[in-house]
């Protein structure tokens, strides 16, 4: 039991502390430090800094997915509107993607300089990955030491020249590095198969994209991670990002069953749009590896019913709208090049916005599949944390564990909306999307920053948010039991 004083005190009558426990009421004393202190089985409201009654109480989630692009891109993203995003969605902790950013996280200076940058931005804790390209394999262990999470490789190109991809030896000349420190490694799992856009095809149509990034492209992709994690085991856990291709799951059963220490995220996009409903020209939908089709989409859920995806993760990789070629731009009077097309998915970056919507997107998909809290839970909250190296602080609500909470109602039928989008480019796919499930309140190491009833500004408050950001840089060590 922690010795801090108690500094607030968070009760309810449906809590949910972990994905093994039932839902029942609790109180949760936090002391000065942040950490849960002690928690009792009892729903007292009685001097509650905060009482959710029957609101769903729930340790916050952990995306370990983001593309913040700060410093460098911050007219795509930036930590502010990354993190109010976030705390809108009861993420309580985002970990950043290493590349997008300029200069890409490669180093230990450039991992400093993102350190740096977002020092005064941070509404909800982050963490952020290094990278693994051609000439650094020297700089993953410092980079290691210094307080990044694990490092992200592309097997084909990225999209962004200054975060070029990783041939077979030179993965494992970093891999080789990686083995000194039991470093993760992740991959973007698509490799190039001669694979291209029929010319003759409208580059409007999403089908004309699809067939240029077909399942294959992942399945070679990850039989050379499978390849790579068995000459490296145990030493160098390896963990595919944002699997699409459900084809490739076959191999993916056969190396968890050998023991090898491979993990596997899929996104909320993946889980939650079928590639044969978006519409021609509608570029917010562009993402790599691409939505696939609805039998596809099925597989996906089973496999992260049944335990062989790991979690689910936003992926938000969002740009500007020019960049996407999209319509709303107005074509060449809104900043389009003069013979660009617009809708066109072919050359459009591909990305897709999402950060802090995801809660909502999961649970009324899959309620229709028999998902349960327990699962949301262990989905994006425990496994997520554990992936980033911060189970020891992070994705259960336990004594000695930071107090991060979401408090929610599932039952609540929302819409998404422009308004309600805090990242800074409001292109999604899920505009005007009907779900269920609110976010109330976010709760960061005991302090609200998120409050979906402060809708008048305050000293305290704007527009929901805490005036004050309670967002901490981790970089405490790696602890992943």
């Amino acid at each position: 039991m922690s010795q801090n004083p108690t500094t607030a005190v968070f009760t309810g009558r449906r809590v949910l502390l972990d994905s093994g426990a039932a839902v029942g009421p609790a109180t949760i004393y936090v002391d000065a430090a942040g950490k849960v202190a002690r928690i009792e089985n009892e729903h007292k409201p009685e001097n509650a800094t905060v009482d959710a009654g029957d609101s769903l109480v729930m340790a916050g989630i952990v995306d370990g997915h983001v593309h913040i692009n700060q410093p460098g891109r911050t007219q795509w993203e930036g930590v502010v509107t990354a993190s109010h995003s976030a705390a809108a969605g009861g993420v309580t902790t985002i970990v950043d993607m290493p590349l997008n950013c300029i200069p890409s996280t490669v180093t230990v200076a450039a991992y400093q300089q993102k350190r740096e940058s977002f020092q005064q931005g941070m509404w909800v804790d982050v963490a952020t990955w290094g990278g693994v390209v051609p000439g650094n394999a020297a700089d993953l262990a410092p980079m290691l030491e210094a307080g990044a999470r694990g490092f992200k490789c592309f097997l084909c190109d990225s999209g962004v020249d200054e975060f070029p991809p990783v041939n077979e030896e030179q993965l494992r000349d970093a891999m080789t590095e990686l083995k000194k420190k039991n470093g993760l490694i992740m991959f973007h799992a698509e490799m190039d198969t001669g694979a291209t856009a029929d010319a003759s095809s409208n580059p409007v149509e999403y089908d004309t994209f699809l067939h240029s990034r077909p399942p294959v492209m992942e399945v070679k992709a990850i039989d050379l991670v499978v390849k790579m994690c068995r000459e490296f085991a145990p030493h160098v856990p390896c963990h595919i990002v944002h699997l699409s291709a459900a084809d490739a799951l076959p191999a993916i059963r056969a190396a968890k069953a050998e023991g090898l220490p491979l993990t596997v995220e899929t996104c909320f996009h993946y889980l939650t749009i079928n590639s044969e409903d978006i519409p021609a020209r509608s570029t917010e939908y562009k993402c790599c590896p691409p939505i696939r089709g609805s039998e596809n989409r099925d597989r996906l859920w089973e496999a992260v019913l049944d335990g062989t995806i790991d979690f689910v993760v936003s992926d938000h990789s969002p740009c500007t709208p020019d960049l996407k070629l999209h319509p709303c731009c107005g074509g060449a009077s809104g900043g389009l090049a003069a013979d660009a097309i617009e809708g066109d998915f072919v050359k459009a970056w591909g990305g897709i916005a999402s950060v802090g919507i995801g809660l909502p997107l999961l649970w009324t998909e899959g309620q229709k599949r028999g998902l349960s809290f327990q699962d949301i839970v262990r989905l994006v909250c425990e496994r997520t944390a554990v992936h980033a190296g911060l189970a020891d602080r992070k994705g259960r609500i336990a004594v000695g564990m930071d107090a991060d909470f979401v408090i929610w109602n599932p039952d609540e039928v929302i819409k998404i909306t422009a308004d309600k989008l805090h990242f800074r480019n409001k292109l999604t796919p899920y505009q005007e999307r009907v779900c269920k499930g609110a976010v109330c309140q976010t709760v960061v190491r005991g302090t609200v920053v998120y409050d979906a009833t402060q809708t008048a500004d305050n000293d305290s408050w704007e527009n929901g948010f805490s005036r004050e950001p309670q967002g901490l840089w981790l970089e405490s060590p790696i602890a992943r039991k």
